[in-house]
């Protein structure tokens, strides 16, 4: 919106927010200021309305109720409100509004928004940590991901790879397209076709990446911090698979799109940022599921859309640590009766372990940047 304004104003202003990176600057600073202005209100406000985190509570053997978290019961939640208003105002006036892959995330982010939001409402109304049912969580995720995948199988002419064999005459290239064809880290040409199986496949990266953050998000700033170092490596690559050149040089696939998919990123981390603001230890506001199954759902979209899925599982290292840690507990609970962790997800065993909350979020945060970094090096691997 302000590239079309700034056109008809002056023509040297309107080439120069064209540029995809000076309207990523622009929607990170629009965003991060936004959060800042609006937080403190939103914090008085859903103090007011009582709007307060319910915490699970565990009996004891001497029956008493107790939980490593009670001290955080009443902290207003639904912060995600803002993150998902300081995104959506910066994607709207920065994106290209032709971009449909703009308005694809943004309807997940919305979708995935008022399933948290329901959830959360849920919790609040009835005074206790069950919102919406699992399975309900689960089927809502699933739907909205398989519509995505339905989106990438019909939009698929748009992305290309390129496939390189080299023969006695010299090197032979051979330009295949469509969304259907899955990228495998490390290999250059290996592109399976997943065919009709991509909705199956899109539905599982959203409801996994969504459940992810969700499960990551039980201390002061952990689940904001590790999407922001997330966020900045897809960044990078959203930009790079844009570009012809760049995608060609390091044999990515070639997603047009893409370069609008930097610019709501750059709008998510200012937003996130701002968030973290208030977010950090001690924390004056928590997401709620609002924010993480949002987080989760966007960076599970960009990811699908700029077809780097699998490398998720490496850039976003620690959702996927913090996820297996839950289904490890539970599996061993169920089928040997015994515990491997004295508290899932894995951040709850180390507070147990009598660890500082600050230490544990600080040495997450590291992990979460070396995997982010890894991730991003595997590119000229290929």
């Amino acid at each position: 919106m302000v590239h079309e304004i700034l056109q008809h104003i002056s023509p040297e202003l309107g080439n120069l927010s064209g540029y995809i990176t000076v309207r990523a600057a622009c929607a990170l600073a629009f965003a991060f200021i936004m959060s800042l202005l609006i937080g403190p209100a939103c914090v008085r406000r859903l103090t007011v309305l009582k709007f307060g985190q319910q915490v699970r509570q565990f009996q004891t053997k001497e029956t008493q109720q107790f939980n490593i978290h009670q001290h955080k019961a009443g902290t207003p939640t639904m912060g995600g409100l803002i993150i998902i208003l300081a995104t959506l105002t910066s994607v709207i006036l920065f994106c290209a509004p032709t971009s449909a892959y703009v308005w694809v995330v943004v309807g997940v982010m919305l979708g995935t928004g008022a399933l948290g939001f329901a959830d959360d409402y849920l919790k609040i109304v009835r005074r206790n940590h069950k919102g919406v049912s699992p399975w309900g969580k689960l089927a809502v995720q699933i739907l909205i991901g398989a519509a995505l995948g339905y989106f990438l199988w019909v939009d698929g002419a748009r992305t290309s790879y390129v496939m390189r064999t080299t023969t006695p005459a010299g090197v032979v290239s051979k330009i295949i397209s469509g969304n259907a064809h899955l990228l495998v880290p490390f290999f250059k040409n290996a592109y399976p076709y997943l065919g009709l199986a991509l909705v199956f496949w899109a539905a599982l990266v959203l409801t996994a990446a969504s459940n992810a953050v969700n499960l990551t998000d039980g201390l002061d700033g952990l689940a904001i911090g590790a999407t922001i170092t997330v966020a900045l490596p897809y960044l990078v690559i959203t930009y790079l698979v844009s570009r012809m050149d760049y995608s060609g040089y390091l044999y990515l696939p070639h997603v047009p799109q893409a370069g609008e998919l930097s610019v709501v990123l750059s709008a998510l981390l200012g937003a996130a940022m701002g968030f973290l603001w208030f977010n950090a230890h001690p924390a004056e506001i928590f997401m709620g599921d609002t924010g993480s199954l949002s987080l989760g759902a966007v960076i599970g979209t960009i990811a699908l859309l700029c077809k780097h899925e699998i490398l998720l599982i490496l850039i976003g290292g620690i959702f996927v640590i913090e996820a297996l840690s839950v289904v490890l507990q539970v599996g061993s609970y169920k089928w040997r009766g015994k515990r491997i962790l004295l508290m899932s997800p894995l951040h709850n065993h180390f507070v147990k372990l009598g660890m500082h909350e600050s230490k544990i979020i600080a040495r997450f945060l590291i992990v979460s940047m070396i995997l982010a970094l890894a991730g991003l090096s595997t590119l000229k691997l290929r």
